[in-house]
């Protein structure tokens, strides 16, 4: 068979377009992109069969990335909505979306999201394998057959939970949560019945010769993620992870790419043990996590408690971030809970790359606060991470402000919040202006000196 994952081109040797335009996109050499391809810490999804892909790349010293996942269920939304998220992901600049449809019309819903979409586009093939034949039809053959379809159809990376094994289900039956992970849940499910192992580990060797024909990239799920707090670091999910770390190596000897999906719920204090237990387990395979959710008991803010973990992970070691919306553990999230879910999940990303010190990471915040100090409005919210939401906000501030003030603070070195006469920028501005003209005559009364002498 033709060498054609990245994976297997950049062993021997070979720049492919893919690694070119990341190398591009991540002010890197080319040749070191494909030198970290070759070694796994770097993975470029990117399935020959989608045609409009930007290729961009995973790992930890690239930009961190962010995931967001849309998908409708068998209560709510239809394709015409999910093609609408996906075009939301798109402009707030999520780098993957993932489809996580488990109602009707899976397939049609995919083919359109991969057709519209220019990012790499995952999914749980498991969602689609239930949603055909029922919790108690999963089989090889199926296994085999959605995932093959699936990856005709040009999906990039697949997420599946081949490191649940059957010895691990009683470790996570002493949890207070359980098992939370849909996948997970399932496949725990159907090996406790049926007495049998996972069929996702079980037939792995089956599951690489579709990677390999097609360049998916594996990303192998955490189906013991902790759902809380009180569950995490526990001997379930470290379980599974050294059962990850085998899969990684299975796959860096196949030739496919993988990463590697983590925590779930993580107290601040063991985020940076789990980022580098995953770097060492599993041969520093780029770390795909969602959140981690730090706190608990916050439903409806989740977005903001889970970029906070994400920032941590990020910062420790993490590649992408999976975003977390308003809604999580409520409901299906609309097209304005995406928006904010990637845009808070672009932050704490940002910040880590900037606290990483990545290269031209903070470029963006110098050129907003030149604008700021020159009361530059446009330039400032064209470089903002939400241009619109800024916009709406100072057009808000400016209607509600006095009459008096408004045309003035419209046009003005100035905003509503301190005003023309508290306005501590505009205060500096002047003091600059005046030290450079203090400046100016110093330097003009001292250059008849020093002619003379």
């Amino acid at each position: 068979m033709k060498a054609i994952t990245q994976a297997l081109q950049a062993k021997q040797g070979i720049i492919t377009e893919q690694m070119k335009a990341v190398a591009v996109k991540e002010r890197r050499d080319a040749s070191w992109i494909r030198d970290k391809v070759a070694d796994g810490t770097i993975v470029i999804p990117a399935n020959i069969m989608h045609k409009n892909l930007s290729p961009m790349g995973i790992g930890r010293e690239l930009y961190t990335k962010i995931n967001a996942n849309i998908g409708n269920s068998s209560l709510s939304s239809c394709p015409r909505e999910e093609q609408t998220k996906l075009a939301t992901a798109l402009k707030y600049g999520a780098d993957t979306v993932m489809d996580l449809s488990t109602g009707g019309n899976i397939m049609q819903i995919r083919a359109a999201l991969i057709a519209k979409s220019t990012i790499p586009v995952g999914t749980v093939p498991i969602y689609e394998m239930v949603a055909r034949k029922g919790a108690d039809g999963i089989s090889r053959e199926l296994m085999l057959q959605v995932m093959e379809e699936q990856a005709a159809q040009g999906v990039d990376y697949m997420t599946i939970h081949a490191g649940l094994l059957n010895k691990h289900v009683p470790l996570a039956m002493k949890r207070k949560m359980g098992i939370v992970s849909r996948g997970g849940a399932l496949l725990a499910a159907w090996m406790t019945k049926n007495g049998k192992q996972n069929p996702f580990y079980e037939f792995f060797d089956d599951i690489l010769k579709i990677c390999l024909k097609y360049d998916v990239t594996l990303s192998l799920g955490d189906g013991l993620r902790p759902g809380c707090l009180a569950d995490a670091s526990d001997d379930a999910q470290f379980a599974e992870l050294d059962t990850l770390g085998e899969l990684v190596f299975r796959c860096r000897k196949a030739g496919v790419q993988a990463m590697v999906e983590g925590p779930g719920h993580v107290p601040m204090n063991e985020i940076e043990m789990n980022m580098k237990r995953e770097q060492k387990v599993c041969g520093d395979a780029p770390f795909y996590i969602l959140g981690p959710v730090v706190v608990d008991c916050a439903p409806g803010y989740d977005h903001l408690v889970a970029s906070m973990g994400g920032m941590l992970g990020a910062y420790y070691g993490a590649a992408m971030l999976c975003y977390v919306t308003p809604k999580e553990h409520i409901g299906l999230p609309n097209n304005e809970d995406v928006r904010r879910g990637v845009v808070a999940f672009k932050i704490a990303a940002h910040a880590a790359d900037i606290g990483l010190n990545k290269p031209g990471a903070r470029e963006r915040d110098n050129a907003i606060s030149d604008a700021r100090a020159e009361f530059d409005w446009e330039k400032q919210f064209d470089v903002a991470l939400d241009p619109e939401r800024a916009r709406e906000y100072r057009a808000d501030a400016i209607r509600e402000s006095s009459p008096e003030h408004a045309a003035a603070a419209h046009d003005g070195k100035y905003c509503t919040m301190c005003g023309p006469e508290f306005c501590s920028v505009r205060i500096s501005a002047r003091l600059k202006e005046a030290a450079a003209k203090q400046a100016k005559k110093a330097a003009a009364e001292k250059a008849p000196a020093k002619k003379k002498k």
